[in-house]
């Protein structure tokens, strides 16, 4: 055989081989490296990873409506901290600018339209029960979860939710308005500044307490809850302590768990604590 065409069809099947082996252990969920996949559903497509083995644990990055699962390593390493111990599930949010997941801009029903990627995803993935443990805007996805699908998030973690802050009333929706909104629009020709004006509207001005669910529905749910407090403007501590008082299972961390940086280790101890004992008797 003539030696170039023998080199080209030798590094022709190297590539092919190469490929081959990229694609078998990018499928991989072991205890070290992330899988990455993509969930689809009609014109939703959510850009998804999972890490670890073990009890199905969600996990919401903070970051607003630009979530991403890029940003859970703050304000520690979720992933790294129990992907040991769980089958830790983290997706992009929808239509979040630094992400790769899209779909339309459901004005009428914005937090259902990302609980509905939640629980897709879930469903997917073939998993009935699994526990939470979300960041900021986490915090009003996980109520929203809780009312959605009661009997199968079996522990939750809201850790510095979000929450409405009545002498800031305007806060939630001015971040997105002037950071999310214009970057998106920029993107998706087809949604206008009037459409994220109505979207944002709805999500952040129309519940004065966790945004998502009433102060009845927290006082009688019966879900296992640890809640980590914080106070800055779009995380109100009074909103957080009212959580924990009216949540008949709820726990509360200490406070401020995230200053100094020692105490951090603290926290993700108590979280590790709370989901260990609440979910042995589910697994």
């Amino acid at each position: 055989m003539d030696p170039t065409r023998r080199k080209i069809l030798e590094t022709g099947a190297a590539a092919t081989a190469m490929a081959a082996a990229q694609r078998l252990f990018g499928k991989q969920t072991g205890k070290g490296a992330a899988a990455m996949s993509f969930y689809e559903k009609g014109p939703v497509r959510i850009h998804y990873e999972q890490t670890g083995s073990g009890f199905p644990l969600l996990l919401i990055a903070g970051g607003g409506l630009n979530s991403t699962i890029a940003a859970l390593n703050n304000p520690f390493d979720s992933v790294g901290e129990f992907k040991g111990e769980y089958r830790c599930i983290a997706a992009d949010l929808r239509n979040a600018n630094p992400g790769q997941s899209s779909g339309p801009l459901e004005i009428d029903r914005p937090w259902d339209s990302y609980a509905d990627d939640h629980l897709g995803l879930m469903d997917h993935l073939g998993i009935d029960k699994f526990a939470v443990l979300g960041f900021c805007i986490g915090g009003p996805f996980i109520w929203n979860l809780l009312k959605r699908a009661p009997d199968r998030v079996v522990a939750a973690v809201p850790a510095q939710p979000v929450g409405f802050r009545p002498e800031m009333p305007t806060v939630l929706y001015d971040n997105g308005v002037t950071t999310w909104g214009p970057a998106l629009v920029k993107r998706r020709p087809e949604i206008t500044m009037e459409m994220v004006d109505k979207f944002l509207t709805k999500m952040y001005r129309t519940n004065d307490f966790v945004l998502t669910v009433t102060r009845d529905f927290v006082r009688n749910c019966q879900t296992p809850v640890l809640i980590l407090p914080d106070d800055i403007p779009a995380h109100p501590y009074a909103v957080a302590m009212e959580c924990a008082t009216l949540a008949p299972k709820a726990e509360v961390s200490m406070y401020p768990w995230k200053e100094p940086k020692e105490r951090i280790p603290l926290a993700v101890r108590q979280v590790r604590s709370f989901l260990r004992a609440h979910l042995r008797a589910a697994a």
